[in-house]
């Protein structure tokens, strides 16, 4: 068996905290993901987790304009430059200190890096691995406290940065000759942002308490020339400075602060006053679109809303939920609006013009405590201790459907053999069966009395369902078909841990292990009911089952994992386990990683696809891999290095020990960070690992609570603190072609499209993957024949058709020739359609996209020429009379003076 598994995706978590950005062709969103950064692409509705960690959870991004390089920074300051095309770190780089943002100018050559006070610019650093790449290029001073943000002009040689002292200040990049930092002073309360307008004669400033003010200087920001004095001194007759005069307009200094006199400078001036008026809500965050000139701000009441300016004009206002909004930003069209809610890890793409969704994802409230793995590994279900289930979509890393009947933590799942219906078990004493057909919850089975139940066990025909319960030590056997209780197996003296059918049907047999230090086998429709009795001298805490059934591996409180015979009830093998798991140290330790082994053992142990091999983990950052056959430990995989966790230290460092406690346990920067006195109190109990772990105020502890394997033995699965990891085996990266062979070539395909093949001569297209071919061999085809191409058509290239067609009916005039290959793929094969809907939802988004403009643009075209229509019609019905007018006169009007006498 091969055990090079690689980092894969990560799942379950779409949205932490930092900020999101936008790709410059705005199809594809960044967001941080504790120290990782996920990669949503919005047109083909995938996702990707980048390979490569941050020392802890990410606080800013920036992205350069050519979208070649991405840095990351973490909390301590720490960066990481990427070569984001091929996900490469070039460089690890330390700022020391907290970043409270860095942009890339548009340009691309400097970035700008605020923290403290102090605003600091850098070259750009280059692609190629360098010795420094990042080299100072210049310091900015003159904030009096904490800069928070920093906006470029268009240009790039202007910059803004907003402080905490409630004020804005205009520097530039580099020194000019009679020209010093202006400093825009006026508002009550802190600013979040301030933006240049898209020919920087404007500045928009948002402060906290909801004000946006309008700054206007002609011609933007410079020295002021000798041709504008006379410009200027005509404003200043005109009132202009005077109808500013309540509050102070602009006060220039160097770049240390000290204040200018007699310079020639343009003088900023306040054009406008706006309030966004929402009553107890503090403006969070704030984003500008320079070319259409929108505003869009969020929310602590989780309202965010869009305003056009310089005019403050409301085209929505919309509320997502009940929790207050961290980041928004635009994409570079202006069409799609990002969200993000650390506190429910939300993450929402929405396009404001249409009023829809393009992503909608959340991930569980709280930990991940178990998974499963549909039969055909195409799903993944996830069970929360926030009382939901999740299923996702492997391919695409996106959630299928939520489940939200539970009322507590979910703590066990499977699937049917036939992989249409989920089971859940939950600590409120049901056990619901979903439909993922129709997406409901279609069975609810209860006890007798009410009970918790830990464990979940579902029979291979799938109409026996076994939940174990924590408190009675009882088992509670289920007919799915009647809802009904069949048998309670009582004999445990203990709490149930885990259940598990064996795979074979003859007997039928029933494993669980228990706290009482047994694991017991019973069959289900015999007399006896108990059959073996297996002892261990430790509390069993997961149990797995090979899977041809001949053996049987549980898993003790001891960190070991005991292999037997279940057919002879007998011990086979031992795997010491306790030293591979053991590993990090929590901050309250007093001693390091390798001597601190209390607690550590698998939690979840999982039987690979040949069953040669063993997964296991547990309250650690490792995932062990064994061999059964050798009794050695083959492959071990850190889940996550991510400091923010506790657990994730090795060694100890007395130096961050303080008389208090640990230095990390101390929250210094609370009173900074949060404004609001609800926001600074915590009101969370001591010792609690459970919560709002989205604040890192409470540490949350790295484990893995579940792992599985698919059912191809391609990939596995761990249910961690991060989130759902998944390692596999096979390459990311995909040849877009396929199918091919030496007969496919280009010149075969004109040919077969020449002697009028054209079902043949499109799909060759398809298989080569050349759009110019694929686009010659979909125009000759003729438009009576595109029913008697589609038809026929084999479905795995539908997908592709699709899109080729939906992007070719925004490019080409050819609007019906389009909309009957859409009606005929569509019309034809329906039911396929609507039999993978989850796959073909990017394709039938983009058909939609591509139809809706059309119909706008010919909405428009039609408008246009009516009124054009009903005006020539006037202009004829006017001539009409006007020359009908002329003849009567003409016939009335004497020939000559002679015909009058």
């Amino acid at each position: 068996m091969r055990t090079n598994f690689q980092f894969s995706n990560l799942c379950g978590t779409v949205y932490r905290q930092g900020n999101l950005l936008f790709t410059p062709d705005g199809n594809s969103l960044l967001s941080p993901v504790g120290n990782r950064v996920s990669l949503y692409d919005l047109v083909k509705n995938t996702s990707e987790t980048f390979p490569f960690e941050n020392k802890r959870n990410i606080a800013r991004m920036a992205l350069s304009p050519a979208a070649d390089l991405l840095v990351t920074v973490d909390e301590d300051g720490r960066a990481l430059l990427v070569n984001y095309r091929r996900r490469i770190v070039l460089h690890h780089f330390n700022f020391h200190t907290k970043i409270n943002d860095l942009q890339f100018s548009p340009d691309g050559r400097y970035l700008a890096v605020t923290h403290e006070k102090i605003i600091e610019i850098w070259h750009a650093p280059g692609f190629n691995r360098e010795f420094a790449p990042f080299v100072l290029y210049r310091k900015y001073t003159g904030h009096y406290d904490t800069v928070t943000t920093i906006a470029w002009s268009p240009d790039s040689q202007y910059f803004l940065t907003t402080s905490s002292d409630m004020t804005c200040r205009v520097y530039s990049l580099h020194t000019l000759e009679d020209y010093g930092a202006v400093t825009l002073s006026g508002h009550r309360d802190v600013l979040v942002s301030a933006f240049f307008s898209a020919d920087a004669t404007n500045i928009y400033t948002v402060s906290r308490d909801g004000s946006v003010f309008v700054w206007h200087c002609p011609g933007g920001p410079g020295p002021k020339k000798d041709s504008q004095e006379d410009e200027d001194e005509a404003d200043e007759g005109m009132g202009i400075t005077t109808a500013a005069s309540s509050l102070p307009t602009a006060v220039y200094t160097d770049t240390e602060g000290k204040a200018l006199v007699g310079r020639k400078q343009k003088q900023w001036y306040i054009l406008h006053r706006h309030y966004f008026s929402q009553p107890n809500a503090k403006v969070v965050c704030a984003a500008f679109h320079p070319e259409s000139n929108l505003l869009l701000a969020g929310f602590t009441t989780g309202i965010f809303g869009i305003w056009e300016l310089p005019h403050f004009t409301n085209i929505h206002t919309l509320s997502i939920s009940q929790h207050g909004i961290d980041t928004v930003t635009i994409n570079q069209s202006g069409e799609w609006l990002a969200l993000g809610s650390s506190k429910l890890g939300q993450l929402l793409v929405w396009e404001w013009q249409s009023e829809s969704y393009v992503l909608k994802q959340q991930g569980h409230y709280h930990d991940m405590a178990c998974l499963a793995y549909s039969p055909d590994g195409q799903y993944l279900a996830t069970g929360g201790e926030d009382g939901k289930v999740k299923v996702w979509v492997v391919a695409t890393s996106f959630c299928l459907v939520t489940f939200s009947e539970h009322t507590a933590g979910v703590t066990a799942l499977e699937f049917t053999k036939q992989g249409q219906v989920l089971v859940s078990a939950s600590l409120d004493g049901t056990v619901r069966a979903h439909d993922l057909t129709r997406y409901r919850n279609f069975r609810t089975l209860m006890s007798p009395q009410p009970v918790q139940f830990g464990s979940l066990a579902v029979d291979a025909s799938g109409d026996l369902v076994c939940a174990g319960s924590r408190d009675t030590f009882e088992i509670y056997v289920w007919s799915m078909q009647t809802g009904k209780v069949l048998d309670v197996l009582a004999g445990h003296e203990g709490p149930i841990s885990c259940l598990a059918f064996s795979p074979s049907m003859d007997p039928l047999m029933l494993v669980s292990g228990s706290w009482d230090r047994t694991v017991r086998t019973w069959d289900v429709f015999g007399r006896g009911k108990k059959v073996e009795r297996l002892e261990h001298t430790a509390e069993v805490l997961a149990l797995a089952i090979r899977p041809d059934g001949k053996e049987l591996a549980a898993s003790t409180l001891k960190g070991d994992i005991i292999l037997w015979d279940i057919a002879e009830a007998k011990e086979t093998g031992l795997l010491d386990g306790r030293k591979d798991i053991a590993g990090g140290r929590k901050l309250e330790d007093r001693v390091t990683a390798e001597n601190s082994t209390s607690g550590k053992a698998f939690n979840s142990i999982a039987y690979s696809a040949d069953g040669k091999c063993i997964l296991g983990g547990g309250n650690s950052k490792y995932v062990c891999l064994y061999s059964i056959h050798a009794k050695i430990l083959l492959r071990k995989w850190t889940v996550s290095s991510n400091l923010s966790y506790d657990g994730a230290l090795e060694m100890l460092d007395s130096r961050r020990m303080t008389e208090a406690g640990p230095m990390e346990l101390l929250d210094v920067d609370a009173a900074e960070d949060e404004g609001e006195l609800k926001d600074r109190l915590d009101q969370g109990l001591p010792g609690v690992r459970k919560g709002d772990l989205s604040l890192r105020r409470v540490r949350p502890e790295i484990r893995t609570r579940c792992v599985r394997f698919s059912p191809t033995g391609r990939s596995w699965a761990g249910a961690a603190t991060e989130g759902l990891v998944i390692y596999t085996l096979d390459d990311t990266v995909q040849f877009d072609p396929f199918e091919l062979d030496l007969d496919l070539t280009p010149e075969s395909t004109r040919e077969a499209s020449a002697q009028g093949e054209h079902l043949r001569a499109v799909v060759m297209a398809v298989r080569l993957g050349e759009e110019a071919l694929l686009r010659q061999c979909y125009e000759a085809t003729p438009p009576d024949d595109v029913a008697l191409v589609v038809r026929p058509m084999p479905t795995r290239y539908l997908n592709r058709v699709l899109i080729f067609v939906a992007a070719e009916t925004e490019k080409t005039p050819h609007i019906e020739f389009h909309l009957k290959w859409i009606e005929a793929i569509l019309g034809y094969h329906g039911e396929w359609v609507r039999q993978n809907t989850a796959t073909l939802k990017p394709s039938l988004r983009a058909v939609r996209k591509a139809i809706a403009n059309q119909h706008e643009h010919l909405g428009k075209v039609c408008n246009e020429n009516t009124y054009a229509i009903q005006y020539l019609a006037s202009l004829a019905r006017r001539q009409a009379v006007t020359e009908d007018t002329m003849e009567e006169s003409t016939e009335q009007k004497p020939q000559s003076l002679a015909d009058m006498f």
